[in-house]
């Protein structure tokens, strides 16, 4: 069980989106979820996104998994990283869930890193929020201010940049934690070979948003009205101030209309960007094996990463699973609740789910595809 060491109330006013700050025991006697044998395990796997990052000369040259073997990289200078290890690692999951006082929709992935003396990234900007926990050994860590920086060797696609000006130096220990919001420059330094754990949070783009916009227009066939206006320019080649603002308020009352937003953004959010761990079942799970197995003690959980999310004020009471929609009855609000706000159910909880036929459908169907399962 993880459990964070400060005051959230007080983390969520003063620093979160605003400024990075360095928490000394966010948790306390930190213990490792993971070991280096195991995560370097995770990176021998063809579904696992993993790469090993080489320091040379104040270079960085990225080595995309998956990866068997570190012979060649010696001692120092190197570090693994391992993203969605809470997809594929369970013992994970319960660090995770110590960071839930942020909504589900936001979190990104758990990222774990291996990393020997000397290793680390250099000076980068990310755009999403990120707090880095010091497991075994230790990190130096450099923080900037927000600012304009140039992009490393003019290369605008990607996140590293040539160098900034620390405001914030820090060396972590174990259970030592640094919060960086977007748009802060940052870099580590590895003094002892490190077991660290990021714990990312993104909120999506404008362009994301557009995207998953066009995409549901086009699919659904909406989205058809096209531009009027009374009257013309008289050079054929302009397009008028009036009509420029035209086609802006056309798309914008595209945007606020909640039939066509609440979709999309729940399909949206409820996504992962990693691939989730499914294995669905090789024959047909049934609604009497499932009374049965919950009758005889069995707990219902849902498989690392996967997000169940609701829309406040939602018409239609629905429930948003790994990017697909499902309607329940407007009486089923509280239980629907139930299910998206806990990760484990206990016997009790589910017992009280399997009341109500619709969702006894809903939770069989999850099992079958994978998305949920069935522990003693």
């Amino acid at each position: 069980m993880y459990q964070v060491n400060f005051d959230i109330a007080d983390f969520l006013t003063n620093y979160w989106q605003k400024k990075p700050v360095v928490i000394k025991q966010a948790f306390k006697d930190f213990h490792d979820p993971i070991s280096a044998e195991e995560l370097a395990g995770l990176a021998c796997e063809e579904e696992v996104a993993s790469r090993v990052i080489l320091t040379e000369q104040n270079q960085w040259q990225i080595i995309p998994g998956p990866i068997e073997d570190y012979s060649a990289y010696g001692e120092q200078d190197w570090q693994l990283l391992v993203q969605a290890v809470n997809h594929w690692f369970p013992d994970s999951i319960a660090l995770v869930e110590a960071f839930r006082f942020i909504p589900d929709w936001r979190f990104d992935d758990l990222m774990v890193s291996f990393a020997t003396p000397g290793g680390g990234v250099g000076p980068h900007i990310d755009n999403y929020d990120v707090f880095l926990l010091q497991g075994s050994g230790a990190r130096r860590w450099k923080v900037g201010d927000i600012g304009k920086y140039r992009p490393r060797n003019g290369d605008t696609h990607t996140a590293l940049i040539d160098d900034f000006d620390p405001m914030l130096e820090v060396t972590l220990e174990k259970g030592g934690m640094l919060y960086i919001p977007p748009g802060f420059p940052h870099c580590a330094k590895t003094l002892s070979t490190a077991l660290s754990y990021s714990i990312g949070f993104r909120a999506p783009s404008q362009q994301e948003l557009f995207s998953s916009l066009a995409d549901q227009l086009i699919d659904q066939n909406t989205g058809l009205k096209r531009f009027t206006s009374n009257g013309e320019p008289t050079s054929p080649s302009c397009v008028s101030t009036a009509q420029q603002q035209g086609l802006q308020a056309m798309l914008a009352e595209l945007i606020a209309n909640e039939t066509t937003m609440q979709p999309i953004l729940g399909q949206l959010l409820s996504q992962n960007r990693f691939e989730l761990d499914l294995c669905p079942a090789d024959e047909p799970y049934t609604k009497e094996m499932l009374i049965e197995d919950i009758g005889h003690g069995a707990q219902l959980c849902r498989v690392g990463g996967l997000k169940i999310i609701q829309l406040e004020a939602d018409p239609l009471n629905r429930l948003f699973i790994d990017g697909q929609s499902h309607t329940l009855p407007e009486h089923l609000q509280p239980l629907a609740t139930l299910l998206s706000d806990n990760i484990h159910l206990s016997q009790a909880q589910t017992s009280t789910l399997l009341a109500e036929p619709e969702l006894v459908t809903l939770i069989v169907e999850l099992i079958n595809s994978g998305h949920m399962y069935l522990a003693e």
